[in-house]
């Protein structure tokens, strides 16, 4: 892996070791509360109406897990809701952060199913696992590992969920690459990601992404239908479910120095949430 990919990693490492620590140290405060984060949570001091981690997860599905696991939910999305799980499938979620997503997903596949939750941050398993003991559920496994090297075996997990989280990676190839190994022939690929659609300035895009995405990586779509089609994905389809515009940006925009009235034309409407979806040919 190259020494970028490796700081790559590495920062986004130290983020969601950070995001945990808040959220074990300070009870009933989410991962963005309490600093100035950069990154999914913005730099505005009303981080309540950010519009790329809020308001994910209705009531019902929040009532049902341990607050912690919603205080450190740093998603754009809710790809259970979207992902069709059945009673009895394996699913595997790629950076699996406070669980939130491995628990929801336990719960629709049943105790006839199983749920993995796969992060390479310590602090963030030893959360996700203490959110399941409160949560009283038994059918799910934290695995400690990277998104880039599953350890799973090959056609093991009907389908695979992420929640914002494969835009953070630096060989997003690869990343596809064993998404396709470990799903069985036939398994769905149900993700939520951050998306770029349309050409964008190279200095805007970085400072978007850093906003939008976390730390900078998100795809453009057709590159996104393009990877996936080369790891051997079929049925491709990428359907936005939050568009964000530069007014939603504009304090961080304004933060970063740049002037918002300017490059409001060039990024409006062109950063999305979106649901990925593709499956392994039978």
């Amino acid at each position: 892996m190259s020494a970028n990919n490796e700081e790559l990693k590495e920062s986004v490492r130290r983020r969601y070791a950070g995001a945990a620590l808040r959220v074990i140290n300070q009870p009933g405060t989410s991962c963005c509360g309490g600093q100035q984060e950069t990154a999914c949570c913005g730099t505005s001091a009303d981080l309540a109406e950010q519009p790329i981690t809020s308001n994910l997860y209705a009531d019902s599905d929040k009532a049902a897990l341990p607050a912690e696991a919603v205080a450190a939910s740093l998603g754009c999305g809710n790809p259970t809701a979207l992902a069709e799980l059945r009673p009895g499938e394996t699913v595997l979620d790629l950076g699996s952060g406070g669980g939130i997503d491995v628990l929801l997903s336990a719960r629709r596949v049943g105790p006839a199913g199983k749920a993995y939750g796969l992060d390479m941050t310590d602090e963030m398993l030893a959360l996700a696992r203490e959110n399941q003991r409160k949560a009283g559920v038994q059918n799910v496994e934290f695995l400690k590992g990277e998104i880039e090297n599953i350890p799973l075996p090959d056609n093991s997990v009907d389908v695979i969920v992420s929640n914002c989280v494969i835009n953070l990676s630096g060989d997003k190839d690869r990343v596809l690459a064993e998404a396709f190994r470990v799903l069985k022939p036939g398994g769905r690929f149900a993700v939520s990601d951050i998306v770029v659609r349309g050409e964008i300035p190279g200095r805007i895009r970085r400072d978007m992404e850093l906003w939008a995405g976390c730390v900078a990586g998100a795809l453009e779509e057709s590159e996104y239908r393009a990877k996936l089609a080369a790891a051997g994905f079929e049925e491709i389809a990428v359907e936005p479910t939050r568009v964000y515009t530069a007014e939603q940006a504009g304090s961080f925009l304004k933060d970063s120095g740049l002037d918002v009235a300017e490059i409001a034309p060039l990024v409006d409407g062109k950063f999305m949430s979106a649901f990925v979806r593709a499956r392994k040919p039978r």
